[in-house]
C-alpha cells in the first residue's frame, strides 16, 4: 500500500499540452474557424440586427429593442400569413414526402435485380439545380399541361396554375416532392436493408402477415432514419426559398409566400429593413429550433422502446 502511494506521488502529473492534442487541434481548427466565421458569428449577428432599425446600407441605427419582433404579430399581416402557410405547406411535405420515400424504398428494396437502376431513376432529379427544376416544372404547367389537355382526356391539366391559390400550392408541393423523394428515398432504402432477414421470417413462420411484419418488425427496426428523414425534411420544408422563389415568387397576391421569401423582400425589396427582417429571421430559426427539438425527443424515445 505505501509503496502505490509512493508511486502516485512521483508519478508525473498528465499534460493537457501534448502532442497528440496539438495535432488533433490542429486537424479541427480549420473547420472550427470556418464554423465561427460563417456560422456562429452572423447568428450572434442577426440577433443583434433583430434588436435594432438597421437598413443594412451603413448608414446610422439604433437600439430599439423588441419592436421589430412586436410589429411582425401586431401588425404585419402578411408575415402571420407567410407564417400560417409555411406551417401548412411544412406539414404537407413532411408527411408526403416521408410516405413516398418509405413507399418507394420498400419497392426498390423487394426489386433486387433492378435495384440499381431505380435508385438511379429516383434519385436523378436531387441531383438537379432547385431553380433549374422549378424553370422546367413553369414550363410544364404552363405549356406542356395545356398541350397534353387538348390531346388527351385530361382536361382538368388546362388550367392556370400560377393565378389560383390552391393550384399554386398544389405546384409547390408536386415539385418540392418530385425533388425531395427520392435523396429520402435513399436513407430509408439503406436503412430497410439493415433490418436482419432472420426476424422477418421468423414472423412469417409464427403466422404474420405482411403488413404485420411490416408494421411489428421492420417499422421499429427502421425508426432512427425516420427521426433523420423526418429531421431533414422538417427544416427544409421550414427554410423553403429557392422552389417557392422560382415558381410563383408568393403569388397569387402573397397567398404561397413562405416566411424565407417574406423575409427576403423585407430586407432585399422595398423599404430595406434589414433589422426587421433580421427579427423575422430569429423568428423562424426559434421555430425550426423548438419544433426539430420535440420531433427528436418524441422519436428517439420510440427508438429506445423498440
Amino acid at each position: 500500500m505505501e509503496d502505490r502511494m509512493k508511486s502516485d506521488k512521483t508519478s508525473k502529473p498528465r499534460k493537457f499540452i501534448s502532442k497528440k492534442n496539438i495535432s488533433l487541434l490542429a486537424f479541427v481548427a480549420p473547420a472550427l474557424i470556418l464554423y465561427i466565421a460563417f456560422m456562429l458569428v452572423p447568428l450572434l449577428q442577426g440577433f443583434w440586427y433583430g434588436l435594432t432599425n438597421t437598413s443594412g446600407l451603413g448608414t446610422p441605427y439604433k437600439f430599439i429593442g423588441v419592436s421589430n419582433f412586436v410589429e411582425a404579430f401586431k401588425d404585419d399581416q402578411d408575415f402571420v400569413n407567410s407564417v400560417i402557410f409555411t406551417f401548412k405547406y411544412a406539414i404537407i411535405i413532411v408527411v408526403l414526402q416521408n410516405v413516398f420515400a418509405l413507399g418507394l424504398a420498400l419497392i426498390v428494396d423487394s426489386k433486387k435485380k433492378s435495384s440499381g437502376l431505380f435508385r438511379t431513376i429516383f434519385f436523378m432529379p436531387n441531383m438537379i439545380s432547385m431553380v433549374i427544376a422549378s424553370f422546367v416544372w413553369v414550363f410544364i404547367f404552363t405549356k406542356v399541361s395545356t398541350r397534353v389537355a387538348e390531346v388527351t382526356p385530361f382536361k382538368f391539366l388546362d388550367q392556370s396554375w400560377f393565378g389560383d391559390a390552391k393550384l399554386a400550392s398544389i405546384a409547390i408541393i408536386i415539385v418540392t416532392l418530385w425533388v425531395g423523394v427520392g435523396y429520402m428515398m435513399l436513407i430509408y432504402l439503406a436503412a430497410l436493408q439493415g433490418v436482419p432477414q432472420e426476424l422477418k421470417e421468423a414472423a412469417v413462420i409464427d403466422g404474420a402477415t405482411s403488413i404485420q411484419t411490416f408494421f411489428n418488425v421492420t417499422l421499429p427496426m427502421i425508426m432512427h432514419a425516420i427521426t433523420i428523414c423526418l429531421f431533414l425534411t422538417i427544416a427544409g420544408a421550414f427554410k423553403a426559398f429557392d422552389i417557392v422563389f422560382a415558381l410563383t415568387s408568393g403569388g397569387p397576391v402573397r397567398a404561397t409566400e413562405v416566411m424565407g421569401l417574406n423575409i427576403y423582400n423585407t430586407a432585399f425589396m422595398g423599404n430595406m429593413r434589414f433589422g426587421y427582417a433580421s427579427a423575422k429571421s430569429v423568428i423562424l430559426f426559434l421555430i425550426i429550433l423548438v419544433v426539430t427539438l420535440v420531433q427528436l425527443k418524441v422519436l428517439k424515445k420510440r427508438e429506445v422502446e423498440a
